[in-house]
């Protein structure tokens, strides 16, 4: 039997696009997303015509696999490193192999997984299972691939990795950050079954899908008793299922040969210790404590993700940064994890986040009305300061009003007195619910709690504390109002 304990060993091979202008041994632009059709983005070079020769390597996506491979604490190798050519048979491979270097880092870490090696290669063209048709504009894009050891154990494990890897990557500005580019291959195996390759996976909580779904697959076929086959299958995003591909290759398979046409690859003079690496979200965490003063949980939290760090960035310089960082740190990171979103897929931009903390640092609206709005505009991109006056949302600070509202939730509610003066903390949260209520959350918070605590006291100093009493005398000073 296969128990719910069987080890599995998880590793991953990321794939990761370069910001790199031209595309690895050509000059043709690498922006394939933004092309507005196929196969314009190329020359004979990427699209393996036969007689044509590789310019030489790109400069600029050189640097970046250094400075990658030292970020992820990887020994940088620095000569004889051979572009090797990997052959295999596809129609997204117009010459019928794929130029990829040897490692350029080695023994690497991220997160306590380890990382095996660092190197660089060029990205094959698209192709269209359903139309037969290829689309060289990817064919030659700079490509760094990133793989890790088999060091973790489960989805969450891959989903934390991945995570932690994109910040990372993100802090270079290097990479091309795009939806769906970035991507994933999945090595997955269960302790008595073989290995298996799961390909192109383009987000992180795809990644934790097909892991989720691949461990439960392979129980099932060992607990039936049948073999676990070394294979390549595909994940389905739409059906959260893994599809079988096709049996997985060997290393010989590919038939590597170093590249006659390019020579290897030699770092010397100071070059590896001249790349200058970026600030890590360590060094942020560091500087945006001294410079915002903010908490040290706070910068932690958001330094783990550039984008809320950039974001936060952006909004200190015109809001309280106390306030700022508590609001990103609570209600921005619940609200996005609650729509299961990145910051760049929302409507909500930093001008429109300060003025909404500049209402609530001015005690415009109260904090109550802040994050009800907050929950709006995030999708919606309005202006906090129309939507108040569109809808009169500002905050009540007429102590008469609200005690007037007060009056009248207090003679509705005599038995949460009763409860009060028995000690009920939960009663008094009760009347102060139901007085937000009435006033959609913009009374003072501050007067209706003076109130409430006027109100107890009076009861209290004239010994009404039965609910026959209490009911008599609220009604009596709502009338009396």
């Amino acid at each position: 039997m296969v128990g719910e304990d069987v080890k599995v060993k998880i590793g991953l091979e990321i794939h990761v696009p370069l910001k790199a202008g031209r595309k690895l041994f050509c000059d043709c632009p690498t922006n394939y997303w933004d092309a507005t059709e196929p196969n314009i983005n190329t020359c004979p070079v990427c699209t393996g015509m036969p007689g044509s020769k590789p310019y030489p390597l790109n400069s600029y996506a050189l640097d970046t696999v250094v400075m990658i491979a030292r970020l992820l604490e990887c020994k940088v190798v620095t000569e004889n490193i051979f572009v090797k050519r990997k052959h295999y048979d596809y129609p997204d491979l117009p010459s019928g192999y794929q130029r990829t270097s040897e490692p350029v880092g080695l023994e690497g870490n991220i997160d306590g997984v380890g990382i095996w090696e660092v190197h660089l290669e060029e990205d094959p063209g698209r192709y269209d299972l359903k139309t037969g048709c290829v689309d060289y504009n990817r064919s030659g894009v700079p490509l760094i691939e990133i793989v890790s050891a088999p060091d973790m154990k489960g989805p969450d494990d891959v989903r934390s990795f991945m995570r932690e890897m994109v910040n990372m990557l993100r802090y270079t500005e290097r990479i091309v950050d795009v939806g769906g580019v970035m991507r994933a291959d999945v090595n997955i195996s269960i302790e008595g079954g073989a290995k298996v390759e799961i390909k192109n996976i383009n987000s992180v909580q795809g990644a934790f899908k097909a892991v989720q779904y691949e461990i439960v697959r392979q129980k099932n076929m060992m607990r039936r008793g049948a073999a676990v086959i070394q294979e390549t299958r595909g994940f389905d995003e739409k059906t959260m299922v893994t599809v079988s591909q096709r049996l997985k290759e060997t290393a010989a398979d590919y038939r590597f040969i170093p590249d006659p046409d390019i020579p290897p690859l030699l770092f010397e003079g100071g070059y590896v210790e001249g790349i200058k690496l970026p600030e890590t979200p360590q060094l942020r965490r560091k500087r945006i404590i001294a410079d915002y003063g903010i908490r040290e949980d706070y910068a932690l939290t958001m330094v783990r993700d550039k984008d809320i760090a950039d974001f936060f960035e952006q909004v200190a310089k015109d809001s309280d940064t106390s306030l700022a960082s508590a609001w990103i740190c609570r209600e921005v990171l619940k609200q996005l994890n609650y729509r299961n979103k990145g910051l760049r897929e929302t409507s909500l931009d930093a001008g429109i986040f300060s003025e909404l903390l500049s209402l609530i640092a001015s005690k415009k609206i109260t904090e109550h009305v802040g994050k009800k709005l907050f929950e709006r505009i995030i999708d919606s991109g309005e202006s906090p300061t129309e939507v108040v006056e569109a809808e009169g949302l500002g905050s009540i600070d007429d102590s008469q009003k609200i005690m007037k509202i007060q009056d009248e939730v207090n003679a509705k509610n005599p038995q949460a007195f009763v409860d009060i003066l028995s000690g009920s903390k939960k009663a008094e949260n009760f009347l102060v619910g139901q007085v937000m209520r009435e006033t959609r959350g913009a009374a003072n918070q501050e007067i209706v709690l003076k109130n409430l605590s006027d109100t107890i006291q009076e009861l209290r100093s004239k010994d009404i504390t039965t609910l026959e009493t209490i009911k008599e005398h609220l009604e009596c000073k709502l009338g009396d109002a």
